[in-house]
């Protein structure tokens, strides 16, 4: 029996026929998707690959794939890409946003963007691109982005192309809006965000509320724009089922869109907040029993003692979805550094069960960021990620944490800079005044504690002798 009406989707009943084919003829995943082979109880080459890298067993990857608990993304019908593990007990990923603006379309600068992030650790990129030609942007943004699996917003540019042509004034139609997603799917877009929990009747509560900064959003205020424009339900939203069959087709994962997220940390956890994010958990359950993977996004601004909270309700709402937060940032006032805002809200987020972080920038609420802003945002937030993969996992996470730490004590900082998460930097700066002493830095020179105690306890020892 085939179902949908966009291509060869198989249900259940064909993928348990599948089961132990898959491990012999491998193209047989892509006749139908990761969660359905997963139920069948079959593990597939790519799921075996993700288990290694993370330390943990096939079967129980895949058992969590089976219910939603993880994901692996990519576009099984793209070239180049390598599934990225994302969700309950493997190791917080960091995503990495680049894209042109209105303002500033330069396209060379994006495409450094993405290999300045290759190059430091992203874990995926997002093309957020908003001016020029957004079709060769995004084709030119996918190919650098590779094997990382890259990620868009397509109401973004539904939207643009409508207003461009329409000059202002008027919305996409419901067929433009979906020709859109399907343009990046067949591009090879391995995940998109949806901005599917915003509903005509959250969004007229939304514009008669007191909440003090009522959208941050830019594709959430779109589709909110579109609803009050015609007078109708978010299509996102009432044509979910048939979103479901796109992304079955080409197994690429829908990331549920937080278009109600606090832009504020006065409006964190507020009925919007909670009430979007109920939608979405509802909306990633149907996901799931169709076969289709999914995250759900998460704020925003929120103050850090209800970070944890926040995690803990959408792991609870959505029976443990990954979670994707940007942040959070637990202040509002750290602009030019709320990338440094952002990791402490990062940190508590991954350590309290956050799966995937989107970075933030020096730049973010004021500019389009430099190459060098983009460096110290994902920077930021790989450190904050490795910080609540601490706390999650402990030993298993620790590993580098303790070799340093040994290496310190011996005070031999040529073998611990190696280790370190930059080491050409931890090399620049240990040499940035043109000093580099055999044992120790200009910090503590001859001072050393770590130096002293091994010459008094070289004395000990020779006593005892």
């Amino acid at each position: 029996m085939i179902v949908g009406s966009r291509g060869f989707v198989f249900n259940d009943l064909i993928t348990c026929y599948l089961r132990g084919v898959v491990t012999y003829f491998p193209w047989v995943c892509r006749l139908t998707t990761l969660i359905r082979i997963a139920r069948s109880g079959s593990v597939t080459p790519e799921i075996e690959e993700v288990a290694e890298a993370e330390g943990i067993s096939p079967n129980k990857l895949r058992s969590r794939i089976a219910t939603g608990r993880v994901i692996i993304i990519r576009n099984v019908k793209a070239d180049g890409v390598k599934g990225l593990g994302v969700g309950q007990g493997l190791f917080t990923k960091v995503n990495v946003n680049v894209g042109t603006s209105e303002l500033v379309k330069d396209l060379d600068l994006e495409l450094e963007k993405v290999r300045i992030s290759k190059k430091y650790g992203a874990d995926s990129i997002m093309d957020l691109s908003t001016g020029g030609d957004l079709d060769t942007i995004r084709r030119a943004v996918i190919k650098e982005t590779r094997p990382l699996p890259l990620g868009t917003v397509p109401t973004y540019q539904a939207f643009i192309e409508a207003f461009r042509k329409k000059k202002g004034g008027a919305y996409f139609t419901e067929d433009e809006l979906f020709n859109v997603v399907e343009r990046h799917l067949k591009d090879g877009v391995d995940f998109m965000t949806i901005h599917a929990g915003i509903t005509k009747d959250l969004g007229l509560k939304l514009i008669r509320s007191g909440r003090v900064i009522k959208i941050v959003s830019r594709g959430g205020d779109m589709i909110l724009g579109w609803m009050l424009y015609n007078d109708s339900e978010n299509p996102f939203y009432k044509n979910f089922d048939y979103l479901l069959e796109m992304f079955a087709e080409y197994d690429a994962t829908i990331s549920l869109g937080d278009a109600l997220r606090p832009g504020g940390i006065a409006d964190a956890l507020d009925e919007f907040h909670i009430g979007e994010l109920i939608n979405n958990a509802r909306l990633a359950r149907r996901a799931i029993e169709y076969g289709v993977q999914v995250m759900i996004e998460g704020p925003g601004h929120v103050p850090l003692h209800l970070i944890k909270t926040d995690v803990k309700l959408m792991k609870r709402l959505s029976g443990g979805v990954p979670y994707y937060v940007l942040g959070p940032l637990p202040t509002d006032i750290a602009a030019p550094y709320d990338h440094i805002a952002a990791a402490a809200g990062a940190s508590i987020a991954a350590a309290a069960g956050a799966d995937l972080l989107c970075y933030l920038t020096p730049a973010e609420h004021l500019s389009l960021p430099t190459l060098e802003q983009v460096k110290e945002g994902l920077i930021a937030t790989k450190i904050a990620a490795h910080i609540g993969d601490i706390v999650k996992y402990g030993p298993r996470a620790m590993k580098r944490d303790i070799l340093v730490s040994k290496l310190r004590a011996e005070v031999n900082i040529a073998k611990t800079i190696p280790h370190l998460l930059i080491p050409e930097d931890a090399e620049r700066v240990f040499k940035q005044f043109g000093v580099a002493p055999a044992k120790g830095c200009t910090m503590c020179g001859e001072y050393c504690p770590l130096m002293l105690l091994q010459e008094q306890a070289k004395k000990v020892l020779k006593e005892k002798k």
